[in-house]
């Protein structure tokens, strides 16, 4: 299976936020790959919204199991949560557990009206009722296959589909 080129699916994933987008809306983007993007985004859409980012390291429903991630990096939503309008950003959609887990972090914050998400790729295989509201692609590796989101020395964004 051949993927798309990730720049191809950023401006698809951009035009369709644009065309949606009424008002100001605060950029959310999920530790690590979820992050890239919504920086990405954000400049492709010249947002003048401060962008936030999240770990959601702690708020992992299976933390117990898999323990701490090395690489775990503060939270920073410089924004007043309490009725801002969000738009969470990650990098692939699987069973819904990390976008549970950013919600909770969020609602730590405060209140927002809204929050919507915006995914790269949605691979389906969903364990929890959640859904994005924008996608770059909708496709279904197989079950043993992941996706990964990768950026290269010179700042590029790359999918990988890893081998089986």
């Amino acid at each position: 299976m051949e993927l798309p080129q990730t720049r191809d699916l950023l401006e698809k994933l951009a035009e369709a936020i644009r065309a949606e987008i009424s008002g100001p809306v605060f950029m959310v983007g999920i530790h690590t790959g979820g992050a890239w993007l919504a920086r990405a985004l954000h400049d492709m859409l010249h947002l003048n919204t401060p962008l936030g980012t999240l770990d959601i390291s702690f708020y992992r429903d299976d933390f117990e199991r898999i323990g701490l991630h090395p690489e775990v990096k503060p939270s920073d939503i410089p924004f007043d949560v309490d009725a801002a309008d969000i738009l969470l950003v990650d990098d692939v959609l699987y069973t819904g557990r990390t976008v549970r887990a950013a919600i909770n972090e969020l609602f730590d914050y405060g209140r927002p009206s809204r929050i919507r998400l915006a995914v790269l790729v949605d691979r389906g295989g969903r364990e929890l009722p959640i859904e994005a509201g924008f996608k770059g692609i909708r496709i279904d590796p197989g079950e043993n296959r992941m996706i990964d989101l990768l950026k290269n020395e010179k700042g590029e964004l790359q999918l990988r589909l890893r081998p089986e």
